[in-house]
C-alpha cells in the first residue's frame, strides 16, 4: 500500500489504547481513536471507586502519543463495504483499516427486579452512581453483592473494610477461577473482615425487590443496597453492523485477530472472539491482543503476511482490602495452581500490576513496538484445540471464570 493509511481505534481501554499507541511507529499511518468519555478508566479499579478510594481514571493526553488523535464520540454503525463509520454526533470517520476494540459491560441479568433495584458497577459512570446511594444508607445498612468473581469479592472487601455490612452472593461457588487453596484463602479473608459469603447449589438470585434478595431455595436476604457484579456482555456494534459475532456478539476473526467477514476489520480485547475461542476477560489478555491487532494491520500495510496470535496468562489477582490481596498463579493456557501469594505481598503485587498496565500503555507510546509480551508464549494448549477442531472434533476451551 503506498500513501497515507488510516487507521481508526474503536474504543478506548486497555486493548484500543495499546493498538493505537502500537501503530504510530509508522510516519505513514495516522491513527485515530474513538472513545464515548475523555478520560482513560482503569476499569480494574472500579470496586474502588464504589469504596470512594480511587477515581480510576487517567488523563488521556499521559497514556497517547501526540500522533493519536481523539476523538469523544460514539460509533454507531460500521459501513463495512464503504469504508466509513457513522457517529452518534452524525459525523462520518472514514478509514482503511479498522481496530474493533470496543470492550465488555454488563449483561442483562435477567432476573426479576434487578433492572430496577440492583446496581451494576461494570462502568465508571455505573460506579460513581452507586456512590451517593451507599452513602445515603445507614452505616449499618445490609448490603448485598451479587456475583463472586474478582470484581464481586473485591467490591464486598472494600466495603467491609470500610465498616459496611456486606453479604456475598455467590451463585455457586466463590471464586470460580481459583484453585480450592486460593479459594480457602480468599473466605478466610472475607470472614475476617466480616462478609457472609452465601454459595452452594442454591445460592443463586432469582429476584431482587426494594429491600431484599431472594434465593433459589426460598430464602430472603435483606438488603439496603443491592450490586449486580455477575454476568458478561459485549456492545452490539458488530451484530448490528452485519457482522460475524459469537452468540455474546463478540467479533468472530481468525487467529490473525482478521474479522471472518473483512480483511480490512481488526479486532482486540474482550470484545474479540479469535477461532470462535475466546480468551478470559483480563487486561492481561487485553494488552497482548491490543498489540496483536495492530501488528497484523501494520503487517498489511507491508504487505506482509501477519503473525497468529499466542497469548499467555500467568494467573489473576485479587484485592481483599487495601492491605491484603491475593494472586493466584496459573498456567500460560490460563488453568489455576495450587500455588498464590497472599497477605500484604498479595496486595502490593496487585496493586503493581494495577499501575504497570497504565505504565505499558505509556511506554508503548513513547517507544511503539517496544511491548513485547504478545511474542513470549509458544505454542500450546490453544493450538491443539485449533488442530482438533479443523479434525472435526468438537472444540472447547477452559475457561477461568
Amino acid at each position: 500500500m503506498t500513501g497515507n493509511t488510516e487507521v481508526v481505534v474503536i474504543g478506548g481501554g486497555y486493548a484500543g489504547v495499546m493498538a493505537a499507541n502500537r501503530l504510530t511507529q509508522r510516519n505513514d499511518v495516522t491513527v485515530t481513536l474513538i472513545n464515548p468519555r475523555p478520560t482513560f478508566v482503569e476499569r480494574i479499579r472500579l470496586h474502588q471507586v464504589v469504596a470512594g478510594n480511587h477515581d480510576a481514571v487517567v488523563d488521556y493526553r499521559e497514556i497517547l502519543p501526540d500522533g493519536v488523535r481523539l476523538v469523544v464520540d460514539t460509533v454507531t454503525r460500521i459501513d463495512a463495504a464503504g469504508h466509513s463509520l457513522a457517529l452518534a454526533t452524525g459525523d462520518t470517520i472514514g478509514y482503511d483499516y479498522l481496530i474493533y476494540a470496543v470492550g465488555s459491560g454488563r449483561a442483562d441479568p435477567r432476573v426479576p427486579g434487578a433492572a430496577e433495584f440492583a446496581h451494576p458497577i461494570a462502568s465508571l459512570e455505573e460506579a460513581r452512581r452507586l456512590r451517593p446511594v451507599l452513602a445515603a444508607a445507614p452505616a449499618k445498612a445490609p448490603v448485598t453483592v451479587v456475583g463472586a468473581g474478582p470484581t464481586g469479592i473485591e467490591t464486598a472487601a472494600e466495603l467491609a473494610e470500610s465498616g459496611r455490612s456486606v453479604t456475598l452472593v455467590c451463585g455457586r461457588v466463590l471464586g470460580p477461577y481459583l484453585h480450592p487453596s486460593g479459594r480457602r484463602s480468599v473466605a478466610g479473608r472475607l470472614a475476617r473482615l466480616g462478609v457472609k459469603v452465601v454459595d452452594g447449589p442454591d445460592a443463586k438470585v432469582t429476584a431482587v425487590t426494594r429491600d431484599a434478595v431472594r434465593l433459589g431455595d426460598g430464602r430472603t436476604l435483606p438488603s439496603e443496597v443491592t450490586i449486580w457484579t455477575a454476568g458478561f456482555g459485549v456492545p452490539d456494534l458488530a451484530d448490528r453492523s452485519g457482522l460475524s459475532t459469537d452468540a455474546l456478539g463478540r467479533l468472530l476473526t481468525d487467529e490473525t485477530l482478521t474479522s471472518v467477514d473483512d480483511a480490512r476489520i481488526v479486532a482486540a480485547g474482550d470484545s474479540a472472539a479469535p477461532s470462535d475461542l475466546p480468551f478470559r476477560m483480563s487486561c492481561q489478555a487485553a494488552g497482548p491482543l491490543g498489540a496483536q491487532a495492530a501488528d497484523t494491520v501494520l503487517s498489511r500495510i507491508a504487505g506482509e503476511r501477519p503473525a497468529t496470535l499466542t497469548v499467555g496468562f500467568a494467573g489473576q489477582c485479587i484485592s481483599l482490602g487495601r492491605r491484603v490481596g491475593i494472586f493466584q498463579f496459573a498456567s500460560k493456557e490460563d488453568a489455576a495452581k495450587r500455588y498464590y501469594l497472599g497477605g500484604r505481598a498479595g496486595a502490593k503485587l496487585k496493586e503493581f500490576i494495577c499501575a504497570g498496565t497504565v505504565k505499558q500503555l505509556v511506554d508503548e507510546g513513547r517507544k511503539p513496538g517496544s511491548y513485547r509480551l504478545h511474542r513470549m508464549f509458544k505454542e500450546g494448549k490453544r493450538q491443539e484445540l485449533l488442530r482438533a477442531g479443523r479434525d472435526g472434533t468438537p472444540v472447547t476451551a477452559e475457561r477461568g471464570a
